[in-house]
Protein backbone atom coordinates (compact mmCIF):
# COMPACT_ATOMS: atom_id res chain seq x y z
CA UNK A 1 0.00 0.00 0.00
CA UNK A 2 2.88 2.41 0.89
CA UNK A 3 4.53 1.94 -2.65
CA UNK A 4 0.85 3.46 -3.85
CA UNK A 5 1.13 6.37 -2.15
CA UNK A 6 4.84 6.75 -2.40
CA UNK A 7 4.04 6.14 -6.71
CA UNK A 8 1.00 8.39 -6.32
CA UNK A 9 2.92 11.15 -4.93
CA UNK A 10 5.80 11.02 -7.46
CA UNK A 11 3.29 11.26 -10.55
CA UNK A 12 1.34 14.29 -8.86
CA UNK A 13 4.67 16.09 -8.37
CA UNK A 14 6.08 15.25 -12.08
CA UNK A 15 2.10 16.47 -13.66
CA UNK A 16 2.15 19.64 -11.14
CA UNK A 17 6.25 20.67 -12.12
CA UNK A 18 5.34 20.31 -15.92
CA UNK A 19 2.36 22.54 -15.71
CA UNK A 20 3.68 24.92 -13.37
CA UNK A 21 7.06 25.28 -15.32
CA UNK A 22 9.20 23.92 -12.27
CA UNK A 23 10.81 20.53 -13.72
CA UNK A 24 14.57 22.06 -13.74
CA UNK A 25 13.51 22.68 -9.52
CA UNK A 26 12.17 19.23 -9.47
CA UNK A 27 15.19 17.81 -10.86
CA UNK A 28 17.43 19.90 -8.57
CA UNK A 29 15.12 19.09 -5.58
CA UNK A 30 15.65 15.32 -6.50
CA UNK A 31 19.40 15.41 -6.73
CA UNK A 32 19.73 17.41 -3.77
CA UNK A 33 17.21 15.14 -1.40
CA UNK A 34 19.59 12.00 -2.90
CA UNK A 35 22.65 13.70 -1.20
CA UNK A 36 21.22 14.89 1.44
CA UNK A 37 20.08 11.07 2.44
CA UNK A 38 23.02 9.99 1.92
CA UNK A 39 24.71 12.52 4.38
CA UNK A 40 22.09 11.39 6.71
CA UNK A 41 22.40 7.80 6.49
CA UNK A 42 25.91 8.33 6.79
CA UNK A 43 26.00 10.06 10.34
CA UNK A 44 23.32 8.20 11.34
CA UNK A 45 24.90 4.85 11.02
CA UNK A 46 27.81 5.44 12.68
CA UNK A 47 26.01 6.20 15.89
CA UNK A 48 23.63 3.32 15.23
CA UNK A 49 27.34 1.16 14.84
CA UNK A 50 28.73 2.63 17.87
CA UNK A 51 25.54 1.95 20.30
CA UNK A 52 24.26 -1.41 18.64
CA UNK A 53 28.05 -2.47 19.45
CA UNK A 54 27.87 -1.00 22.95
CA UNK A 55 24.30 -2.78 23.15
CA UNK A 56 25.56 -6.04 22.31
CA UNK A 57 28.95 -5.56 24.86
CA UNK A 58 26.04 -5.18 27.40
CA UNK A 59 24.44 -7.94 26.85
CA UNK A 60 26.64 -10.20 26.93
CA UNK A 61 28.58 -8.93 30.31
CA UNK A 62 25.35 -9.33 31.91
CA UNK A 63 23.80 -6.16 31.69
CA UNK A 64 20.91 -7.83 30.85
CA UNK A 65 20.12 -9.21 34.03
CA UNK A 66 20.95 -5.68 35.93
CA UNK A 67 18.66 -4.36 33.94
CA UNK A 68 15.82 -6.91 34.05
CA UNK A 69 16.47 -6.36 38.51
CA UNK A 70 15.51 -2.73 37.71
CA UNK A 71 12.85 -3.07 35.35
CA UNK A 72 11.15 -6.07 37.61
CA UNK A 73 9.22 -4.49 39.40
CA UNK A 74 7.19 -2.73 36.77
CA UNK A 75 7.60 -5.24 34.31
CA UNK A 76 6.49 -7.87 36.97
CA UNK A 77 3.19 -5.89 36.75
CA UNK A 78 2.82 -5.66 33.48
CA UNK A 79 3.62 -8.97 32.26
CA UNK A 80 2.48 -11.01 35.17
CA UNK A 81 2.34 -14.19 32.43
CA UNK A 82 5.37 -13.93 31.71
CA UNK A 83 8.60 -15.46 32.92
CA UNK A 84 11.50 -13.56 34.50
CA UNK A 85 13.82 -16.47 33.13
CA UNK A 86 12.33 -16.60 29.85
CA UNK A 87 14.07 -15.17 26.53
CA UNK A 88 11.48 -12.94 25.98
CA UNK A 89 11.31 -11.17 29.11
CA UNK A 90 15.13 -10.73 28.78
CA UNK A 91 14.44 -9.24 25.16
CA UNK A 92 11.96 -7.10 26.68
CA UNK A 93 14.40 -5.46 29.07
CA UNK A 94 17.29 -4.85 26.49
CA UNK A 95 14.81 -3.08 24.32
CA UNK A 96 12.72 -1.11 27.15
CA UNK A 97 16.94 0.00 28.05
CA UNK A 98 18.23 0.66 24.44
CA UNK A 99 14.66 3.10 24.27
CA UNK A 100 15.62 5.01 27.46
CA UNK A 101 19.05 5.69 25.62
CA UNK A 102 17.16 6.78 22.88
CA UNK A 103 18.81 4.28 20.40
CA UNK A 104 15.32 3.15 18.53
CA UNK A 105 16.93 1.13 15.47
CA UNK A 106 19.79 -0.67 18.27
CA UNK A 107 16.46 -1.30 20.40
CA UNK A 108 14.97 -3.37 16.89
CA UNK A 109 16.41 -6.36 16.95
CA UNK A 110 15.51 -7.06 20.70
CA UNK A 111 12.21 -6.12 20.25
CA UNK A 112 11.99 -8.44 17.13
CA UNK A 113 13.37 -11.11 18.92
CA UNK A 114 11.03 -10.56 22.21
CA UNK A 115 8.17 -10.57 19.23
CA UNK A 116 9.32 -13.84 18.02
CA UNK A 117 9.39 -15.09 22.13
CA UNK A 118 6.27 -14.00 22.78
CA UNK A 119 4.94 -15.40 19.62
CA UNK A 120 6.46 -18.81 20.23
CA UNK A 121 5.11 -18.78 23.76
CA UNK A 122 1.08 -17.36 22.70
CA UNK A 123 -1.24 -20.28 22.67
CA UNK A 124 -3.45 -18.64 19.30
CA UNK A 125 -1.30 -18.55 16.44
CA UNK A 126 -3.70 -15.84 14.60
CA UNK A 127 -4.44 -13.34 17.66
CA UNK A 128 -1.68 -11.47 19.30
CA UNK A 129 -1.54 -12.03 23.30
CA UNK A 130 -1.82 -9.87 25.65
CA UNK A 131 1.49 -9.47 26.57
CA UNK A 132 2.38 -8.91 22.30
CA UNK A 133 0.18 -6.05 22.53
CA UNK A 134 1.24 -4.71 25.43
CA UNK A 135 5.19 -5.01 24.01
CA UNK A 136 4.21 -2.95 21.21
CA UNK A 137 2.26 -0.50 22.92
CA UNK A 138 5.43 0.09 24.74
CA UNK A 139 7.56 -0.12 22.33
CA UNK A 140 5.57 2.60 19.80
CA UNK A 141 5.65 5.14 22.57
CA UNK A 142 9.03 4.65 24.53
CA UNK A 143 9.77 6.90 27.30
CA UNK A 144 13.12 8.02 26.66
CA UNK A 145 15.78 9.24 29.10
CA UNK A 146 18.18 9.96 26.97
CA UNK A 147 17.81 11.02 23.25
CA UNK A 148 20.72 10.19 21.24
CA UNK A 149 19.35 10.17 18.00
CA UNK A 150 17.23 13.31 18.02
CA UNK A 151 20.74 14.81 19.80
CA UNK A 152 22.88 13.20 16.59
CA UNK A 153 20.17 14.64 13.86
CA UNK A 154 20.16 18.04 16.11
CA UNK A 155 24.22 18.62 15.91
CA UNK A 156 24.64 16.90 12.44
CA UNK A 157 21.80 20.10 11.70
CA UNK A 158 23.92 22.42 13.54
CA UNK A 159 22.42 23.01 16.41
CA UNK A 160 24.45 23.90 19.50
CA UNK A 161 22.85 22.59 22.39
CA UNK A 162 21.77 19.26 20.64
CA UNK A 163 19.83 17.83 24.00
CA UNK A 164 17.78 21.14 25.07
CA UNK A 165 14.60 19.44 24.06
CA UNK A 166 15.36 16.76 26.87
CA UNK A 167 12.58 18.14 29.43
CA UNK A 168 10.06 18.20 26.19
CA UNK A 169 11.29 14.94 25.01
CA UNK A 170 10.45 13.57 28.90
CA UNK A 171 7.28 14.91 29.39
CA UNK A 172 5.88 14.26 25.88
CA UNK A 173 7.26 10.39 26.22
CA UNK A 174 6.47 10.01 29.32
CA UNK A 175 2.40 11.39 28.60
CA UNK A 176 2.75 9.40 25.33
CA UNK A 177 3.68 6.08 26.99
CA UNK A 178 0.82 6.26 30.20
CA UNK A 179 -2.31 6.94 28.18
CA UNK A 180 -0.78 4.09 25.53
CA UNK A 181 -0.47 1.63 28.65
CA UNK A 182 -3.56 2.22 29.99
CA UNK A 183 -5.75 2.16 27.43
CA UNK A 184 -3.79 -1.32 26.23
CA UNK A 185 -4.31 -2.21 29.87
CA UNK A 186 -8.31 -1.26 29.54
CA UNK A 187 -8.94 -3.32 25.97
CA UNK A 188 -7.31 -5.94 27.79
CA UNK A 189 -9.47 -5.96 30.29
CA UNK A 190 -12.56 -5.46 28.48
CA UNK A 191 -11.29 -8.07 26.07
CA UNK A 192 -11.24 -10.68 28.66
CA UNK A 193 -14.59 -10.05 29.67
CA UNK A 194 -16.16 -10.35 27.07
CA UNK A 195 -14.57 -13.77 26.56
CA UNK A 196 -16.05 -14.60 29.77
Amino acid sequence: MLSYIWGFLIIISLICSFFTGNTSELAEGTLQGASDAITLLLTMAGIMCLWSGIMEIAERCGFTQVVSKILSPVLSLLFKNLDKSSKAYKSICMNISANLLGLGNAATPFGLAAMSELDTLNKKDEIASNEMILFVVMNTASLQLLPTMIGTLRQSFGSKTPFDVLPAVWISSACALSVALVLAIIFNASKGKRRL
